[in-house]
C-alpha cells in the first residue's frame, strides 16, 4: 500500500493556523498592537477602514527591526521572546507564539516598513498570501508601520462569516481598550475611516480610564490596592449604584495582559453582595501582579485564559481587598467603633459612688374621689380638686334618639372575606383579576386566560413604536428643564447614528456632541426618569448586534424600546389599567407572542381544570 500521509505545504499550514490566531479583524489589531508594544513604543497609532476588512495599519515609535529580522519575521515560530521551553514560564511580554505575523501574512495583502535605530535607512516589504512579493530598502522613520489589507482575500468563506462593520468595529474597540488600558504610559490613537475615534496621551490609570469611558467615570471610581508576598493588587472597582445588567466595564489584567476569568469575577461578585441586585453586574479595572513562574498562560489559542498555582488564595485575597476598599471609602456598611463623647460621666460625678433610685408610691391615692386621702408621705406637688366622674355626663341632651335593635348599629370595621385574588370586581362586564402582580386572569366562555403583563405591553408598545418609526408621526412631551446625559464618546457616536429613528419615537435632541447628550423632548408613554436606562440598555443591544439599515434596525430598535418601556412584574393595575391593557393586546397584529416570540398569554379550559381534580 502506498504512503498517504505526507507534510503540508507552508501556505497552507499558515492558512490552517491563521484560523486560530486570526478569527476577525479585531484578532489582527490585537496582535499588531501588542507587537507595538513589545517594541517598547511610546506612541502607537492604528487606523482601520470598512471595520478593519479592508485595512488595519498600526504604527509605533519602537525599536524597530533590521533587515534580516524583518524578513525571518514572517516565518512560522520565529519569535524573539523566547528561546527554550523553560522562558515560557517566565514570559514579561505579549506575543511569544511566533506565528501571529506569518497567520496575518497568508489571508492578506501585508505591507512592512521598518527601521532600527542603528541603521541609516529602512526597509520595504510587501507579502500577498504568505508569498514576498518585493523587499527592498527605503527611508522611513524609527519604528515599524504594519499595514493589513484585504483580510481573507484568499478565503472568501472566512470573509462571508464575519459580521456587519458595526459589530466588527465594537469588536476592535474592544481590543483597543484592552490593551490601552493596561498600558498608560504608551499614547494612543484610534482613527477609523478617517475620524478621530480616541487620542489618549500618556497618563496614570485613572486618567486613561476617563479618557476612554468619559468624564464622568472619575466620579464612580474606588481605588483598589493591596500588596503581598505572592499578589499585587491595583485598580478601581465602579461604586455599587454604577452595575449595568451587562458586563460591559469589567477587565483583569495579570501582569499587564487582559485576561478573563469567571473564577476571578465571581471573587469580585461575591465582594459586592448585599450591595447589587443579583442582576446587576459591577465595573471593575483590576491589575494583578503575580510571579511569572507561578502562572501558565499557554492554555489557551488566544491567551485570554490562564492558570495559577494557588487560585483559592488569590481568590480570597481578591475578594477582601475589594471588599476592604468598598469598606474603607464608605461605600459598603461598616461598624463604626468611633467613641461618642455624649455618653460619657460628667467630671463632677466622675468620684461619687452610684446610688440605687428609690420609689415611693402613694397606695391610697383615689382619682375617683372628691379629695385624695393624704398619707404621712409628703408629696412634692399638690394636686388639684376636680369634679366627679359624674360629671362627665352633665350637659348632655336628653332627646338623644334612641337605638331601637342592633341592627340600627354601623360598625366601622372591614368586613373580612376571603378572595383569592388582589383587588376583585363584581360589576357587570368585563371582570379581570391580577395574580402576583405579574398575571392577569381574565373569563372566558370556556375557561379562564392567563396574561403575561409584562410581555403583552412589550408586544403593545412594540407595534406602536414600530409604527411611529416608520410612519414617522409620534407625539412628543416638552421637559421644562432639558435632560443632559453623559456618554462616552463612542456611545454618543452610536446614539447620533440612530437619531433619526429616536426623533421619530418622541425624543428632541437639543444638543448631542463629544460626551454630552441633551433632550428636551422625550415620548409621551415613558418618564424622564427613565430616560437614562432607556438609551444605556438601547446602546447595549446595539453594541451586541447591530443589523443593517433599513427595516431590520428599526425592528430592533422598536424590540429594546419596548423591553425598556413596559410594565414591569410586580406593578399592580387597577380595574381600568387591566382591561386597556387587555383591549390594547387584541387589537395588535400578533398579539400571541411577544416581540421576541415569546407567548403573551395562555388558555386554560374548563375541561383541562375538570382533569385536575379526576
Amino acid at each position: 500500500m502506498a504512503d498517504i500521509i505526507q507534510l503540508l505545504p507552508d501556505h497552507v499550514a499558515n492558512q490552517i493556523a491563521a484560523g486560530e490566531v486570526v478569527q476577525r479583524p479585531a484578532s489582527v489589531v490585537k496582535e499588531l498592537l501588542e507587537n507595538a508594544i513589545d517594541a517598547k513604543a511610546t506612541s502607537v497609532t492604528l487606523v482601520i477602514k470598512d471595520a478593519g476588512k479592508t485595512l488595519v495599519q498600526v504604527t509605533d515609535n519602537g525599536i524597530g527591526m533590521s533587515v534580516t529580522d524583518a524578513r525571518i519575521s514572517f516565518e512560522r515560530h520565529a519569535t524573539s521572546k523566547i528561546k527554550s521551553a523553560e522562558d515560557l514560564f517566565n514570559l514579561h511580554t505579549k506575543g511569544f507564539r511566533g506565528e501571529a505575523l506569518a497567520s496575518i501574512a497568508a489571508i492578506a495583502h501585508v505591507e512592512l516598513k521598518t527601521k532600527n535605530e542603528d541603521s541609516e535607512i529602512g526597509t520595504h516589504l510587501t507579502i500577498e498570501g504568505s508569498k514576498v512579493i518585493s523587499q527592498e530598502p527605503a527611508v522611513v522613520p524609527k519604528g515599524t508601520t504594519i499595514s493589513v489589507k484585504n483580510l481573507f482575500y484568499n478565503i472568501p468563506a472566512r470573509r462571508n462569516f464575519l459580521k456587519s462593520n458595526p459589530v466588527e468595529t465594537r469588536h476592535i474597540i474592544d481590543e483597543f481598550h484592552r490593551v490601552a488600558l493596561a498600558h498608560p504610559n504608551v499614547a494612543f490613537q484610534m482613527l477609523h475611516n478617517g475620524s478621530d475615534v480616541f487620542n489618549l496621551p500618556s497618563s496614570n490609570s485613572r486618567q486613561r480610564i476617563v479618557n476612554i469611558f468619559g468624564s464622568k467615570t472619575n466620579e464612580k471610581l474606588v481605588p483598589v490596592s493591596e500588596e503581598t508576598e505572592i499578589l499585587k493588587i491595583n485598580g478601581f472597582v465602579l461604586k455599587p449604584e454604577f452595575g449595568k445588567k451587562s458586563r460591559g466595564e469589567q477587565f483583569f489584567f495579570v501582569n499587564d495582559r487582559f485576561i478573563k476569568s469567571a473564577y476571578l469575577h465571581h471573587a469580585v461578585a461575591s465582594a459586592f453582595e448585599g450591595l447589587v441586585k443579583n442582576d446587576i453586574h459591577p465595573g471593575y479595572f483590576l491589575f494583578l501582579e503575580v510571579d511569572p513562574h507561578s502562572i501558565d498562560i499557554n492554555i489557551h489559542p488566544t491567551k485570554t485564559e490562564i492558570k495559577f498555582d494557588d487560585e483559592h488564595s488569590i481568590y480570597a485575597m481578591l475578594r477582601a481587598t475589594v471588599k476592604h476598599s468598598l469598606g474603607q471609602f464608605n461605600i459598603a456598611p461598616i461598624l463604626d467603633f468611633e467613641r461618642d463623647k455624649g455618653f460619657d460621666t460628667p467630671y463632677d460625678y466622675s468620684k461619687k459612688q452610684p446610688t440605687a433610685p428609690s420609689i415611693e408610691v402613694d397606695r391610697d391615692f383615689n382619682p375617683f374621689r372628691e379629695k385624695a386621702k393624704q398619707g404621712n408621705i409628703n408629696f412634692p406637688f399638690k394636686r388639684e380638686q376636680s369634679q366627679s366622674w359624674e360629671s362627665l355626663y352633665v350637659g348632655l341632651k336628653d332627646d338623644a334618639p334612641a337605638i331601637s335593635s342592633l341592627g340600627d348599629i354601623e360598625f366601622e370595621s372591614e368586613e373580612v372575606t376571603g378572595n383569592l385574588f388582589e383587588n376583585p370586581e363584581t360589576e357587570t362586564g368585563q371582570i379581570s383579576f391580577q395574580i402576583q402582580n405579574k398575571y392577569i386572569v381574565s373569563p372566558l366562555k370556556n375557561g379562564m386566560m392567563v396574561i403575561h403583563q409584562n410581555l403583552a405591553h412589550q408586544r403593545v408598545l412594540y407595534e406602536e413604536l414600530l409604527k411611529n418609526i416608520t410612519v414617522k408621526e409620534a407625539v412628543s412631551q416638552q421637559l421644562l428643564f432639558p435632560l443632559q446625559l453623559h456618554f462616552s464618546k463612542p456611545d454618543v457616536e452610536i446614539i447620533e447614528k440612530i437619531r433619526e429613528q429616536l426623533e421619530h419615537t418622541g425624543f428632541i435632541f437639543s444638543q448631542l456632541k463629544d460626551e454630552t447628550i441633551e433632550i428636551s423632548g422625550i415620548p409621551v408613554l415613558i418618564l424622564e426618569s427613565h430616560v437614562v436606562n432607556l438609551l444605556s440598555q438601547l446602546v447595549h443591544d446595539i453594541k451586541e448586534e447591530v443589523p443593517e439599515s433599513g427595516f431590520s434596525q428599526n425592528d430592533m430598535l422598536a424590540k429594546s424600546m419596548a423591553a425598556s418601556m413596559a410594565i414591569k412584574t410586580g406593578i399592580s393595575l387597577g380595574k381600568e389599567e387591566r382591561e386597556h391593557l387587555i383591549n390594547q393586546l387584541f387589537a395588535c397584529k400578533e398579539p400571541s407572542v411577544s416581540p421576541t416570540n415569546k407567548p403573551v398569554f395562555t388558555i386554560l379550559e374548563v375541561n383541562d381544570l375538570d382533569k385536575k381534580f379526576m
